[in-house]
């Protein structure tokens, strides 16, 4: 093995002259070889971008979301930024894409959901969804997204650009990244991390069956067991955050040189930017008192936590008081069935009019358990029905693009078709609330993408089988 500095054989190019035999010479050393790679290396990293040529995306209905829809328009794309947006613009040697008869629509973000982090509901081993234990707020799901999962590349053919990858299990389950549906490494996918801390927060439910019609070896708990395990887990939760927050105080003193530095622990750590109202905690709770204890928490005097509240089937329930304390919702039940026999049948279904009409901020997700990781490409549909039922299509459109971009903290760079933001795209060939409508092109920060996915190959596969005889 040569050591660095070394002249060998393995490591230089040798040089011989055809004419006299003489000593092989070297010509390079490792510097010199090290120099000629990076120098090739930059080289080519300035032709491709160099080659990397202009588009002008036209004819396509263009829905900015931001501002009005152009029928038809043109999207001027450059260095995988939007550098124009019109109803006319100068071709300038950009290469011309004619989407004549199309919609262009910015790419759609999904939030709330365990896609790349679960494959088979059914099979253990494709589960990394769940940590062990209760209180684990330095858990890092982007790390875990698996970028071979064959269920990225289904959910992308429906439009679906970005995600953001859940962990579940315990109460405080860890934090959360936005990834792309399209790169190599988890590294690569990775927008932004973190971008919320999980909080589960504890049922408020009371079992009231009675213990002769319970099903189960175990014998049912009765109502104030019940209650005082509600009470001790809220209290839990509760003394969790309070020793963060001295934390982060002690952290502060210590910076100001008032007191010694605490030891560092990795789980406080992760905690500093939530217990300073740096970044939004995401309370996953779907029934109404669930909800309205958790608000009354996160708003409290000594707390004044920033909170997003994810799921929400029971939030129209709470609308005024979600719209007073400015707590925006990602709805994830509008094809729940009803959860009492009192409600009608479209109660989810009008949920998101409902929640709008008060002053909430309303986005769309498809749920965080693992069977609902392979619908989350029905996600359009999900705001579908709710136009269906009173909301606004432009706010169901919002709810689906911009409103997670401005939740996820990229709504400068994602969620809207307007000059300076991220060139990330799709084009189907009709409105994308219509079940019939297919998207067709797809590009992520300029770049087009396969949209190739298992299904597609299946379709190929037995579009072509023999026919019987």
């Amino acid at each position: 093995m040569a050591r660095t500095g070394d002249v060998s054989m393995k490591n230089c190019v040798k040089s011989f002259d055809k004419n006299i035999e003489r000593e092989p010479r070297a010509v390079c050393g490792p510097q010199t070889y090290f120099t000629t790679i990076l120098g090739l290396l930059l080289l080519g990293f300035a032709l491709g971008r160099a080659a990397a040529q202009p588009l002008l995306l036209s004819g396509a209905t263009v829905h900015t979301i931001s501002g009005e829809t152009l029928s038809p328009g043109k999207v001027l794309i450059k260095d995988g930024k939007i550098v124009a947006v019109a109803t006319t613009i100068a071709t300038g040697g950009a290469e011309i894409i004619d989407l004549t008869g199309q919609h262009l629509y910015p790419g759609i973000i999904a939030l709330n959901t365990v896609l790349g982090l679960t494959e088979l509901s059914g099979v253990r081993a494709t589960l990394d969804s769940t940590e062990v234990g209760d209180y684990t707020p330095d858990v890092e799901s982007w790390i875990a997204v698996n970028p071979d999962s064959e269920l990225i590349p289904v959910t992308r053919a429906n439009g679906i650009a970005y995600f953001e990858p859940v962990p579940d299990g315990g109460i405080v389950s860890g934090q959360s990244g936005l990834v792309a549906v399209e790169g190599w490494t988890s590294e690569q996918r990775t927008l932004k991390k973190p971008i919320a801390l999980h909080l589960f927060w504890p049922r408020m439910e009371l079992i009231t069956v009675p213990a002769g019609r319970s099903r189960g070896k175990s014998k049912p708990k009765s109502i104030d067991e019940q209650a005082k395990d509600r009470r001790a887990k809220v209290r839990a939760t509760e003394d969790f955050f309070e020793e963060a927050k001295a934390y982060a105080k002690a952290k502060d003193a210590a910076a100001k040189g008032a007191s010694p530095a605490p030891e560092r622990i990795p789980a406080w750590e992760a905690m500093l930017p939530y217990v300073r109202g740096e970044l939004p905690i995401m309370v996953h709770a779907d029934e109404v008192r669930q909800i309205k204890a958790a608000v009354n928490w996160a708003s409290a005097a000594t707390n004044k936590f920033k909170i997003i509240l994810a799921g929400a089937r029971d939030a129209w329930m709470a609308a005024d008081l979600l719209a007073a304390k400015k707590i925006p919702v990602i709805y994830g039940h509008t094809f729940t069935q009803p959860a009492r026999d009192t409600e009608s049948y479209d109660v989810h279904f009008r949920a998101p009019e409902v929640l709008r009409k008060a002053g909430v901020q309303v986005a769309f997700c498809y749920g965080s358990d693992s069977f609902s990781a392979p619908l989350v490409r029905n996600l359009p549909y999900s705001a579908a029905q709710s136009v269906a039922f009173g909301l606004p299509e432009a706010e169901a459109l919002k709810g689906l693009t911009l409103y997670p971009a401005q939740l996820a903290g990229v709504a400068d760079r994602l969620g809207s078709i307007e000059p300076g933001k991220e060139a990330t795209l799709f084009a189907a060939d009709g409105d994308i609330f219509d079940l019939r409508a297919n998207v067709k092109r797809m590009w992520l920060a300029g770049k087009e993408i396969n949209l190739e996915s298992r299904h597609t190959r299946l379709y190929e596969k037995y579009k072509n089988r023999p026919r019987a005889p």
